[in-house]
């Protein structure tokens, strides 16, 4: 029989200890280092890389520019 928990803790700590390497960019820290030994070993092939937008955030307009509406922010004239 396996056991409930095959790495020493139960779901919830793992649980927890995933969330705290989330927050604290251990994921994004790993992903970086990998592509950078692959691109120094000479084993990235970008041909083959594709973006899937619904990983990447929409903008919604500039921060002080008009709104995506067309509509600018209150206190705002069209062309500032």
């Amino acid at each position: 029989m396996l056991s409930r928990e095959p790495f020493g803790c139960s779901g919830m700590a793992c649980w927890r200890r995933l969330r705290d390497w989330q927050r604290a960019g251990v994921w994004d820290q790993l992903h970086r280092l990998l592509l950078e030994r692959l691109h120094r070993a000479g084993e990235l092939d970008w041909s083959r890389a594709s973006i899937d937008s619904a990983s990447i955030g929409a903008k919604r307009g500039c921060r002080n520019g008009p709104e995506p509406d067309g509509q600018g922010k209150p206190g705002q004239s069209a062309m500032s």
